[in-house]
């Protein structure tokens, strides 16, 4: 086997395992699932902070699979629809779990 060809396995052999690297599994990830369900969170936050309804909650906000879960404390039923309403307008979102409890009740 020649030095050239020795090389190009080496090379493919590392190529190979880089992508598998980037896989996801049945228990984790891929690397763009992951970036695609930071995206979501982010813009279900945004929407949040932006709606004057929802603007003033401490919602925690977690994606998994474009599944959306909002958890945390609101202060009104209202609130808590209105979060599920914005979450669930967002691009990309299958599914949102609602753990939002009302405060005092």
């Amino acid at each position: 086997m020649t030095r050239h060809h020795r090389i190009t396995g080496l090379l493919i052999a590392l190529t190979i395992l880089a992508l598998a690297g980037c896989a996801g599994s049945s228990t984790s990830r891929s690397t763009g699932t992951y970036l695609d369900d930071k995206t979501i969170s982010t813009k279900v936050k945004a929407q949040l902070a932006a709606d004057s309804l929802t603007q003033a909650i401490q919602v925690e906000v977690e994606t998994y699979g474009g599944v959306v879960q909002l958890s945390g404390f609101v202060e009104s039923m209202e609130k808590k629809q209105r979060a599920e309403e914005i979450a669930s307008g967002v691009s990309g979102v299958k599914r949102v779990v609602n753990n939002l409890v009302l405060r005092g009740g």
